[in-house]
């Protein structure tokens, strides 16, 4: 019996081995395509409609060529041509009927514009707020060069990326994402270390969305009670003055961290002052506003299905077009403040070429990170043949965008009065909570980050439980206690270490290195090797892009 249900064409006899085989019998996407059967043979108009003897004859048929080869060979398989159009696919039953397919197409294309702002407001997510930060570590000019550097290596590797599937022969990855490219070429090794690495990016992700939301409510809650009890904030010492004011909430830190305490001076007009004091304690970004969160995202992250969520993700475009905008108009009411020293620290300047560039370089490699789901992104392009051109202009777009606000930003902190190492990780920390404009971008990615993040802790419930047990949702207690230790270890940084640029600094270096640097790099070679076209300059090349990722997670500790 067991034979019976083999192959009578197996892999061996055409030289496959059985474990490429058997790695992609569950991929393969013509074998299960629906049964197609010709007009002329479908009776009758019924919603049930009967089949004839012939298209029951030709069905047999199929089954019996698809008998004749396991469902990863290509050597039976239908050419895309004879394949017919979606609405002339009908799903043939074992009872004797057919069922026309109805509905969208699940597969349907988007022309190119509509894939480059779909990749352009994936990759626009929360780095956005540390682009001027990591400017001021690495140096006004620095930082621009290093931005343009690493968009085009991240660019090249994520080309690589997606062109990796389309260079196995004699196997279908139409629906192989790169995780699956990295178990072909490096078995269940390459298989775990891509989900390892893939799940540092999104639990990283995942703790600086808790820290953001954290920094957002509180000072959401602190507009809207010094709003109601006619409570004004003075930054005296420590902010600038007009209508514009930019303050200045760590003065004492140095270049590398952002843990001293602010220095605020009250005063209240409306209430007692132990009103106030009664308000700060129990409202505390991180005493017991990271707990409060818990009430709210601890229950949505148990939710079986995130597609309720994924409506909102349109919040995502506007949040950073209001953002754009935030940014120009502050920067035309404050003007530029530029001086360029090359190499010395002044008093209020920073040199143009700092030693802690590497934790900008950790910032962007987080930033133009989309590496684990270009394939699926670029599948919906109508034009296949354009998808290197689409990926490029993309690519130019978040790149852009990140120039613009980094340098806006930079070249308009006040200085004097303040110094330029005052940017904040979070540049909307530099503005006080009771400035309208930046009220409404708080109250905007609040929203976003609330609707974003139970999709983020799907994505990790999924590729987890996915590969540890086989199943996305094996018991309620299971999916419980992972979302209990990702929500507790967003509250703990909350906490203890609020700094968003050196979260996305060491996830950025960390899955940066697996699934940008070392995995392309080394996957390229091979497909080359075994192509009969890897020469000495590829290898020196891709080398030195894997000695890149390693000195980039490396340089991270010593910054």
């Amino acid at each position: 019996m067991e034979d019976d249900c083999r192959p009578l064409l197996s892999s061996e006899q055409t030289g496959e081995s059985l474990s490429h085989r058997g790695s992609t019998d569950s991929l393969d996407f013509k074998a299960k395509r629906p049964f197609y059967v010709e007009p002329r043979n479908i009776v009758g108009d019924d919603p049930q409609e009967r089949v004839s003897a012939e298209a029951a004859i030709l069905n047999s048929r199929v089954h019996y060529y698809s008998r004749l080869t396991g469902s990863s060979d290509r050597l039976l398989c239908p050419p895309n041509h004879v394949i017919p159009r979606p609405e002339e696919i009908y799903i043939y039953s074992p009872l004797g009927t057919a069922f026309k397919v109805t509905g969208g197409d699940p597969s349907s294309k988007n022309p190119s514009i509509i894939t480059i702002f779909a990749i352009w407001n994936t990759m626009m997510g929360t780095s956005i707020l540390s682009i001027p930060w990591g400017i001021k570590q690495a140096g006004f000019t620095l930082g621009i060069l290093i931005l343009i550097f690493t968009g085009l290596l991240m660019l090249y590797c994520c080309y690589i990326v997606l062109k990796s599937p389309k260079a196995i022969p004699y196997m279908d990855t139409s629906d192989w994402e790169f995780p699956d490219v990295c178990r072909y070429y490096f078995g269940k090794f390459g298989q775990w270390s891509s989900l390892v690495f893939s799940m540092v990016s999104l639990i990283g992700a995942m703790v600086v969305y808790w820290v953001l939301m954290s920094n957002f409510l509180y000072n959401t809650g602190q507009f809207i009670y010094n709003y109601a009890h006619n409570v004004n904030v003075s930054d005296s010492t420590f902010g600038t003055n007009g209508s514009d004011r930019v303050i200045c909430p760590y003065p004492n830190t140095d270049p590398g961290g952002n843990l001293t305490l602010s220095t605020l001076y009250l005063s209240n007009s409306g209430n007692d002052t132990s009103d106030v004091s009664t308000f700060q304690h129990w409202w505390s970004k991180t005493n017991t506003i990271p707990l409060y969160l818990i009430i709210l995202l601890l229950p949505l992250l148990c939710f079986r299905s995130a597609s309720f969520f994924a409506r909102f993700t349109f919040l995502g475009t506007i949040s950073v077009v209001y953002l754009i905008v935030l940014v120009t108009v502050k920067a035309v009411r404050l003007g530029f403040h530029l001086e360029f020293h090359w190499f010395d620290t002044t008093q209020l300047y920073v040199p143009e070429f700092r030693l802690l560039f590497p934790q900008f370089t950790g910032v962007l490699t987080l930033a133009f990170f989309i590496h684990n789901c270009i394939i699926t992104l670029m599948k919906s392009n109508k034009h296949q043949e354009n998808n290197v051109r689409d990926l490029s202009v993309a690519y130019l777009l978040v790149g852009l965008t990140y120039l613009y606000v980094g340098v806006l930003i930079f070249a308009a902190f006040p200085s004097p009065p303040l110094s330029k190492d005052c940017i904040e990780p979070n540049f909307l920390d530099n503005f006080p909570s009771s400035d309208v404009m930046v009220f409404v971008a708080r109250t905007f990615l609040l929203f976003q980050m609330i609707t974003v993040y139970p999709l983020l802790g799907y994505l990790v419930r999924v590729q987890m439980m996915g590969q540890i047990f086989g199943n996305h949702y094996p018991s309620f207690f299971h999916v419980l206690v992972l979302n209990i230790v990702i929500v507790g270890s967003g509250v703990l940084m909350s906490k203890f270490y609020p700094n968003i640029g050196s979260i996305i600094r060491f996830s950025g270096a960390t899955c940066g290195l697996a699934l940008v640097f070392v995995f392309p790099s080394v996957v390229h070679m091979i497909s080359q090797k075994r192509q009969g076209l890897l020469r000495w300059p590829s290898v020196l090349f891709h080398s030195f892009l894997i000695l890149l990722g390693v000195a980039n997670m490396v340089a991270q500790f010593f910054m």
